[in-house]
């Protein structure tokens, strides 16, 4: 699949509540995984909208409807950690990392199937973000 072709995607949670769209696939390109979707959330046509990175392995794709689910109810996300589009953080910085898979309550993409760690240092890039 093309990653091009999620940007624009939209994210609903599982009662159908729209949190957003996907504005980015970040990799890890040490181990050629798909890290995060960077999604948008709130804002005015774009304007003063927070961004989020969800890690992947919490979205469920809904092929037919074209779209992602994400299991959480909209109140948990709007105190989710988030950045402005100007100040992305690290995405390599292990802590922040880690964090972020601990809200959302899924293992860090690092992690193999045993729990020990591939990697201390989770190095990601922009899969697709033309605005970047």
């Amino acid at each position: 699949m093309d990653a091009a072709t999620l940007k624009g995607d939209s994210v609903v949670n599982s009662s159908g509540d729209d949190l957003g769209t996907i504005e980015a696939i970040m990799l890890d390109v040490t181990s050629g995984r798909v890290a995060y979707a960077v999604m948008s959330f709130g804002g005015f046509l774009g304007m003063g909208s927070k961004l989020f990175a969800i890690p992947w392995s919490a979205l469920t794709l809904d092929a037919s409807e074209k779209r992602f689910i994400l299991d959480v109810p909209k109140e948990r996300l709007e105190n989710a950690p988030g950045f402005d589009k100007d100040h992305w953080p690290s995405m390599a910085d292990t802590t922040w990392a880690t964090q972020v898979h601990s809200y959302y309550n899924v293992r860090p993409y690092w992690d193999d199937e045993l729990g020990s760690s591939r990697s201390s240092d989770p190095r990601t890039t922009t899969g697709y973000d033309e605005n970047r």
